[in-house]
């Protein structure tokens, strides 16, 4: 059910398995491009000098490596260990588990439909890691927003089944930030005018922001959803009301991100 080109492109970072390993270097295979092979220069394995390449890789190692240069005439890819950083390393990873789990789950789909799941990634993987990113993806928007699932994808049996299984086996994403916002107002309405501010905060959406009182002059603030962008366009929109309020009443307020 092939979803990628034939080739990574240069910089793309990919997951192999150790094959080989060699004095000069060492093997590897593509695991996201149907076993392709590659090769890591001795030099690309580690920063610095390495005396046994043995000491940083072995056979049968999965690994995160970045794309170096690709001759397809040859059919030459060479691969660097050393040019990623922990947190590329971790970020890739857990992208490649979740696309081995959204193909799982399309067995589910295709098992639902009577259709193998090569038809079914052919029929519609392609429009979904281009509307969403991902098939993982995909499977998670069904899961937390099914309505825009079925909007945007019309309402196909094949929808149905797909929003089944990201259902009953996706949970929807979710983060949680915090910040910590300074309220203070020394006119007799003081009290009225801290409330009001707060209360501001909370309005710009009831379900996901709460304030808590931790310690005059201080309120502790929290947002939850989906995704950590809208998080924090949610946490900017509440504390810009609260000190918008506070402000206009006379008072004074600062915000510190947690």
């Amino acid at each position: 059910m092939p979803l990628r080109p034939e080739y990574p492109e240069e910089g793309e970072l990919v997951i192999g398995t150790v094959t080989s390993i060699r004095n000069f270097g060492a093997f590897v295979t593509l695991d996201e491009y149907n076993g392709r092979e590659a090769f890591i220069h001795l030099s690309e394995v580690a920063t610095g000098w390495v005396k046994y390449i043995r000491d940083h890789i072995r056979e049968g190692q999965k690994i995160v490596a970045r794309v170096l240069r690709i001759d397809p005439a040859k059919k030459q890819i060479d691969l660097s260990l050393k040019r990623i950083n922990d947190h590329q390393r971790r970020e890739k990873t857990q992208a490649w588990k979740n696309e081995n789990r959204a193909l799982r789950l399309i067995d589910q789909v295709a098992t639902a439909l009577k259709l193998t799941a090569d038809e079914v990634v052919d029929r519609h993987g392609p429009a979904l890691v281009e509307r969403y990113g991902s098939l993982f993806q995909a499977f998670e928007v069904a899961s937390a927003d099914p309505k825009r699932f079925q909007k945007e994808n019309d309402k196909a049996p094949w929808v149905a089944a797909f929003l089944q299984v990201a259902a009953d086996n996706i949970v929807p994403p979710h983060v949680t930030i915090f910040g910590t916002l300074s309220l203070t107002d020394p006119t007799p309405d003081g009290v009225a005018h801290l409330r009001d501010a707060l209360g501001a905060a909370e309005e710009v959406d009831p379900a996901s922001v709460e304030v808590q009182y931790v310690g005059a002059p201080r309120y502790r603030i929290r947002v939850s959803a989906g995704q950590y962008k809208a998080a924090e366009e949610t946490m900017k929109k509440a504390t810009e009301a609260a000190l918008k309020s506070i402000h206009a009443a006379g008072g004074e307020g600062t915000f510190a991100r947690a």
